[in-house]
């Protein structure tokens, strides 16, 4: 097996050995994985926004009740506002309604620091201008002035979040804000579009080969 006996060049061979993380582990369809970054990112701001409404900023010890009450105010507002009826899970419907400039605006009638305010409108500023370059099938042709502007737009959000909500992001980061801040281009430069999100390197890989095996093998009982 050690023959090149389809006398491939170098850089094909070198492309097939480079493993997992050079491919997508199953090619996905770009809109399915992007609604995933979508729905989990907005799931993120949602909670912000309660947080925000609660002020943890200042005391980040708040009950299980209180913080109950900060998401029924939360929704019952967005309601109003928005005509955004509560939801159970997030959902992309939901999402994408959610993540738009009106609603940061309304969740800021409920913030009473200036400060924080300003904040949060950057914060959703920021993601809004990100957003199109992975939910564009070609960034490149269809958004590329946002594209140009996306790392630099990825890292003030990185640092929004390491310092305006470090009670929440101080030295971690969720899967999807991370997916979004550190792979984006680099899944772009390397194929134009987002169709790798999913599987980002190996980390599905296990899982995947996981239910492979179930269906080959016998269960041991």
């Amino acid at each position: 097996w050690r023959s090149n006996s389809h006398h491939e060049s170098a850089d094909d061979l070198r492309d097939r050995v480079k493993g997992v993380s050079a491919k997508p582990f199953i090619e996905t369809l770009p809109s399915i994985d992007a609604l995933h970054c979508d729905i989990g990112n907005a799931a993120e701001f949602y909670k912000i926004f309660q947080l925000e409404i609660g002020e943890v900023y200042k005391n980040p010890d708040a009950s299980k009740e209180e913080r109950k009450r900060w998401q029924s105010t939360l929704d019952k507002h967005l309601r109003k506002k928005l005509n955004l009826k509560p939801i159970m899970r997030m959902n992309g419907n939901f999402a994408r309604k959610m993540m738009a400039y009106e609603t940061v605006e309304a969740v800021c009638e409920l913030v009473r620091s200036e400060e924080r305010r300003v904040a949060l409108r950057e914060l959703m500023d920021l993601y809004l201008k990100m957003k199109p370059v992975w939910r564009s099938s070609c960034p490149a042709k269809e958004c590329p002035e946002l594209l140009c502007q996306y790392s630099f737009n990825s890292q003030r959000f990185a640092e929004l979040l390491s310092t305006k909500f470090k009670y929440r992001y101080e030295g971690k980061i969720t899967n999807y804000f991370h997916k979004t801040l550190a792979h984006v281009p680099e899944i772009i430069e390397r194929d134009g579009s987002i169709g790798a999100w999913a599987s980002e390197g190996n980390e599905s890989g296990n899982k995947l080969f996981r239910r492979f095996r179930k269906m080959n093998a016998r269960q041991s009982k």
